[in-house]
């Protein structure tokens, strides 16, 4: 067979394999709710909270949708199946896939699969909590859904990480901090007021931080509108994180495929 043959032999073995994988990990999310529930809880307190704390002031800035996007990625960030995975490790259930003709890429990206699903389903609930409350969303209906494809982008970008930690140690506390990583890229940003209102060394660290990028390309959509250069940077942000966080998840998927 042609090496044009094998190529189009290995693609649908790829494609199924990782459909497998991501609806095993969306069966087993649907099975066990209490592990996605707090995700939701955490990004509608926050939503709730800052809107609470900051809806009394004086300002032309609409609170409520300038808190949207911080309280969605605070919901779907580290959001995943590696927790589930760290299990399968343990238990010999990855190594018993490893004897099969699975696809090994497929193990890891089938999980991702279902994590883009979920984040987004999440992203949707928090979309519709904010509306309820008038928040509003000035790219209208059109400009939901790139919002809503943003936050799942980000899900793959982010989650490459918490995937390259549970491969590589196999511990489940060290998955469980991983979220950890986050929470200063997120802080260090523009959370509660706009990058103009910065000065001194946070202007500089939040203008370096790839998390304020993202968050001003989905608050353009809510607040504005559409804007090509904000939306642009958006991009950036997400492939820079993902591109670091998938080499690791790979070069993790391959030691681990050495070890088994």
């Amino acid at each position: 067979m042609t090496a044009a043959g094998l190529t189009t032999a290995r693609r649908p073995r790829f494609t199924r394999d990782t459909m497998l994988v991501a609806g095993r990990a969306l069966r087993a999310t649907w099975r066990d709710p209490e592990g996605v529930l707090p995700a939701f809880v955490i990004g509608s307190f926050f939503f709730v909270v800052n809107v609470g704390q900051f809806g009394g002031l004086a300002t032309d800035l609409n609170i409520k949708a300038f808190q949207l996007p911080v309280a969605v990625l605070f919901a779907i960030t580290g959001l995943s199946r590696a927790q589930a995975l760290v299990l399968d490790i343990q238990d010999g259930y990855f190594d018993r896939l490893l004897v099969t003709p699975i696809h090994r890429s497929a193990l890891l990206l089938g999980l991702m699969a279902a994590d883009v699903v979920v984040a987004s389903l999440l992203t949707c609930l928090i979309l519709v909590i904010a509306l309820l409350v008038g928040s509003g969303f000035a790219a209208g209906l059109p400009g939901v859904v790139v919002f809503i494809l943003f936050a799942g982008a980000w899900a793959i970008a982010y989650n490459g990480f918490p995937y390259a930690i549970a491969l590589r140690t196999g511990n489940p506390a060290a998955v469980n901090s991983s979220f950890l990583l986050f929470f200063p890229f997120l802080f260090l940003t523009t959370v509660y007021i706009p990058k103009e209102a910065l000065t001194g060394w946070m202007e500089t660290v939040v203008t370096w931080n790839p998390v304020t990028y993202l968050l001003e390309g989905m608050r353009s959509l809510v607040l504005t509108g559409w804007d090509a250069t904000a939306l642009l940077w958006a991009l950036l942000a997400i492939l820079g994180v993902g591109i670091l966080s998938q080499a690791l998840a790979m070069a993790a998927l391959r030691g681990r495929i050495a070890r088994g």
